[in-house]
């Protein structure tokens, strides 16, 4: 790691700045995980330290990301246990990891965007949607199990509502006022004086107060201990080690968890290489990170944070534009904020467990929203079918797995199911582009008769070879064809084969005359411009 002590001036703000953006957002997405908090507070402190010191981005911050929160819901809802989650997370790490040494940083390069923004924007509906039984106080039922909006695959569809009929209107008061602080905090005229302050923390810090303002005055509203941030307090540092979680190791032979792993690591490795792109064109010096170093530093963070029991953790794009922001120049930003972490954890826990969840289910809310909101739809909707298609085919498939639980055998798996449908969308977009975009059909009539021109494209590839045909059967009698090659670089034996094939024995018994301008040498075929023997 480099280091320069003339940079603390402006790292160790950026990373204080940092950590009040982290300490919300690694509850609350703990909260949308349905993990321990302290699971997600580990994860922040491990992307922090661990992750920041073995990353070659000076600016990029890890930490447990929202968008693997639906994922992990779900698969600690599937797999039954937490320790058995977290070999997941371990098996994961050790892929990342695998990745990186195999020099598979350029991985998200093969992606298509309209997959990974359909990924993204399920991701955002999938944590509105869990979040709403928080936002109003009713997220267990009678068993004390967790209540969900839409009950998670088991088609208790009469229950739809059921949250909404028993809200707790302190839990809600302050859910709302904690998302109307958020959104006047993000206008101009808030941001840019004080910056450094996020909008979440001062929404928690006013949640709290007033739900001591309920205690004090004995109000009605209070929001009792059910509703609020739970983290153990240790007494003295043997209590403290004693809040970790060991993985059940019986993980390794259990499907469900193996296949949670390569999930994990799919979509971790997606976002992290996502979010380096996104702060490597935002960096005012525009240094590359080195991804396989990246993804080897995650992979390492991911296998301790399952070791120790913590969440899966990404390189995350709202604490490292942050630190961008905040003028951090190093790496030392970083890492501060994962020591502030550790030293939160330790010394005021009981500062944490006034927090409301409803506040951090605010916070969640928000970020939900901003992964789906209507303008993704209408963006991807301009950019045309091709875009669009795959995008709405891996929405539909994850939500209708994950949240609406149309096909149970598949519970939990909603995101991979999806991401692939909508891979295979995206393949058969191109494929049927291609075949249509082969060549570039132009008629025009003449009073000596019908001219027909057909421009192949650059590549006509054997995929090519049915719309081809098909074209030249339909070629009218008495006209004249000609067929132009002049920009091409590769056309397919087959095809060729067609062409000569159309010339020789098929456009004489129409009475078409067929020419051919522009194939190369190499296509061995007779040409206007370039006339080379057959034989």
């Amino acid at each position: 790691m480099n280091f320069s002590a003339k940079n603390l001036k402006t790292d160790l703000p950026s990373g204080l700045v940092v950590f009040l953006v982290a300490l919300p957002l690694c509850l609350g997405i703990s909260l949308a995980s349905g993990a321990p908090f302290f699971s997600g507070l580990i994860s922040g402190i491990i992307g922090g330290v661990v992750i920041g010191s073995l990353s070659s981005s000076k600016l990029s911050v890890s930490g447990p990301a929202a968008g693997l929160a639906a994922l992990v819901l779900a698969a600690i809802t599937n797999i039954g246990a937490f320790d058995l989650f977290l070999c997941a997370v371990l098996i994961a790490g050790i892929l990342q990891m695998l990745m990186g040494l195999a020099r598979l940083g350029g991985i998200a390069n093969y992606f298509p965007s309209s997959v990974i923004k359909g990924m993204l924007t399920s991701i955002g509906i999938l944590i509105i949607a869990k979040q709403i039984p928080h936002a109003v106080g009713y997220d267990k039922d009678e068993k004390g199990n967790l209540t969900e909006i839409v009950p998670f695959g088991d088609g208790d569809w009469h229950e739809l509502l059921k949250p909404l009929q028993h809200i707790d209107m302190g839990v809600l008061l302050i859910c709302i006022v904690s998302i109307i602080i958020m959104l006047i905090w993000d206008r101009p005229f808030i941001k840019n004086r004080v910056k450094f302050i996020p909008g979440a923390l001062v929404a928690v810090a006013v949640s709290i107060l007033i739900n001591e303002i309920f205690k004090a005055t004995q109000s009605s509203l209070i929001v009792g201990p059910d509703h609020l941030v739970q983290i153990k307090a240790a007494k003295n540092p043997s209590d403290f080690f004693s809040f970790f979680t060991l993985p059940d190791f019986n993980g390794f032979l259990n499907s469900k968890v193996i296949v949670t792993g390569v999930m994990i690591a799919i979509i971790a490795t997606l976002e992290s290489l996502l979010c380096i792109e996104a702060i490597d064109n935002l960096d005012p010096e525009r240094k590359v990170t080195n991804t396989n170093r990246e993804l080897l530093a995650q992979g390492i963070g991911n296998s301790i944070s399952g070791l120790i029991g913590g969440l899966p953790i990404t390189s995350v794009i709202v604490r490292s534009s942050a630190n961008l922001h905040a003028g951090a120049k190093s790496k030392v930003s970083t890492i501060f904020h994962g020591l502030l972490l550790l030293v939160c954890v330790i010394s005021i826990p009981t500062i944490l467990n006034l927090i409301p969840l409803s506040s951090l289910a605010a916070i969640l809310l928000l970020t939900g929203y901003k992964l789906c909101k209507f303008s993704v739809f209408s963006a991807m909707l301009k950019n045309g079918k091709y875009q669009y298609i795959p995008f709405f085919v891996t929405v539909a498939v994850i939500i209708g797995i994950d949240l609406l639980g149309l096909y149970k055998p598949l519970k939990g798996e909603g995101l991979l199911v999806g991401v692939v449908a909508g891979l295979i969308a995206a393949f058969g977009a191109i494929l049927h582009g291609n075949l249509k975009n082969s060549y570039f059909f132009h008629k025009d009539k003449y009073k000596d008769g019908d001219i027909i021109k057909i421009r192949l494209s650059e590549e006509v590839s054997f995929l090519n070879k049915a719309s081809i045909r098909g074209t030249l059967d339909d070629m009218p009698a008495n006209s004249t064809v000609v067929i132009d090659a002049s920009n091409t670089d590769y056309i397919d034996f087959d095809v060729l084969e067609l062409i000569k094939e159309f010339r020789d024995i098929k456009a004489p018994l129409k009475n078409i005359d067929c020419k051919l301008v522009g194939f190369k040498e190499q296509y061995q075929i007779d040409d206007q411009n370039n006339v080379q023997s057959m034989h």
